[in-house]
C-alpha cells in the first residue's frame, strides 16, 4: 500500500464543515475525523475537538497555500480570525494501515430529532417505528446532517414541509435536506450547488437511499423527464431559477444568504415557507436586514448550540 498524508489543521469547531468540504474540494480528500473523545469511566478525560485531521492520498498542490487561500476568501466574506480559528497546520507522511477504514469508525448513528436519523451507509441500524433514516457516506460533501446547520433545516422540514408539496435546496452539498423532503413525502424536489464536484455526490447519496433522480448517474436510466415526483439534481444558482416551490430550503453563509434573499423569495410560492440556516447567532443581524429589506416575515426561529435559523413567509 502506498502511504498516505495527514493535515491537521486548528479551527474553530464551528467552522468543521466547512473546512472539511474545502479539503474534499481542493485536496486529494479520502476522509476527515471532526473530534474524538476519550472517555474513562463514563467522564470525557481528553478531545481533539478543535483540531480536524485530514486525510489525503497523495499531494500534488501546496495545501498549506491552498487553505490559506481559501480561509482569505471566507474573511472577506465576512468571517473573522476568531469565528475561523488559526487553521495552522502541520503535515505527516504515514505508513498506510488501511486508515480508510479506521477514520469510518469515528462515525455513529445521528439522531437529528426522535424521528429523524443519519446512518453512515456501512452501519446497520435498526429503525425505530416511525423513524426516517437517511443513509449518507458521512464527510463526502458539505451536509452530512451531523452539523448544526444542517440540522436546524431538517428540523424545519418535519415541523412544517407537508407531504405532496414541491421543494428547493439551494446549496445542496449532500444532498441530505432534498432526500429528506422527498421521504416526508415530497413531489417535486429540485436541489442545486454551484460546487460541480458534490453535484454526482448528492445522486450518489439518494441511489443509496432507493430514490430517483433527473439527470441520472452515468449509465443509470434516463426515462425519466421531470415534474411531479422528480428529484432533479444540478449545477445552478438560485437567481437562474424561474419555477417556484411550497418550500425553500438555503443552509449557506449569513452574508451570502443576504445577498440572495430577493431570489430566494422569488423561487418561493406566495403561501411557501423559506428555512434559512449557516447563520452564527453574533451574525444574524445581517440576516434580519435582508429578511426584512425584502418583504418577508419569521414565523419561527430555531436555535442549536451557536447557531440560529430563521423560517420565513412572504408578508
Amino acid at each position: 500500500m502506498n502511504n498516505y498524508f495527514e493535515l491537521r489543521i486548528t479551527i474553530n469547531p464551528d467552522m468543521e464543515d466547512i473546512v472539511s468540504d474545502i479539503c474534499f474540494s481542493n485536496l486529494d480528500c479520502e476522509g476527515v475525523v471532526l473530534a474524538e473523545e476519550t472517555y474513562k469511566d463514563l467522564v470525557m478525560t481528553a478531545t481533539t475537538e478543535g483540531t480536524l485531521r485530514v486525510f489525503l492520498n497523495s499531494i500534488t498542490q501546496n495545501p498549506i497555500e491552498i487553505l490559506k487561500t481559501e480561509r482569505e476568501l471566507l474573511k472577506e466574506r465576512g468571517l473573522s480570525d476568531e469565528e475561523l480559528g488559526s487553521w495552522e497546520i502541520t503535515i505527516d507522511e504515514k505508513e498506510n494501515q488501511d486508515w480508510s477504514k479506521k477514520w469510518k469508525e469515528k462515525w455513529t448513528v445521528t439522531h437529528v430529532t426522535n424521528k429523524i436519523a443519519v446512518v453512515p451507509s456501512w452501519l446497520n441500524y435498526e429503525p425505530k417505528e416511525d423513524e426516517i433514516t437517511i443513509t449518507l457516506d458521512p464527510g463526502c460533501a458539505f451536509g452530512t446532517g451531523t452539523h448544526q446547520t444542517t440540522q436546524l433545516c431538517m428540523k424545519a422540514l418535519e415541523k412544517y414541509f407537508k407531504s405532496g408539496q414541491s421543494m428547493a435546496d439551494i446549496g445542496m452539498g449532500s444532498g441530505i435536506l432534498a432526500i429528506l423532503a422527498k421521504k416526508l413525502g415530497a413531489g417535486e424536489v429540485y436541489g442545486c450547488d454551484i460546487d460541480e464536484t458534490v453535484i454526482d455526490v448528492a445522486k450518489e447519496n439518494a441511489q443509496i437511499n432507493g430514490l430517483e433522480v433527473y439527470p441520472p448517474l452515468e449509465g443509470g436510466s434516463k426515462s425519466l423527464i421531470s415534474g411531479w415526483g422528480i428529484m432533479t439534481f444540478e449545477l445552478n444558482t438560485a437567481d437562474k431559477i424561474n419555477k417556484k416551490y411550497d418550500f425553500v430550503c438555503a443552509n449557506i453563509l449569513h452574508n451570502v444568504l443576504a445577498e440572495i434573499m430577493g431570489d430566494l423569495k422569488n423561487i418561493m410560492k406566495d403561501d411557501g415557507i423559506l428555512s434559512l440556516s449557516g447563520i452564527l447567532d453574533e451574525k444574524k443581524s445581517v440576516v434580519l436586514d435582508a429578511i426584512a429589506k425584502n418583504g418577508l416575515r419569521i414565523i419561527d426561529t430555531i436555535t442549536q448550540d451557536q447557531w440560529i435559523s430563521f423560517v420565513v413567509k412572504k408578508k
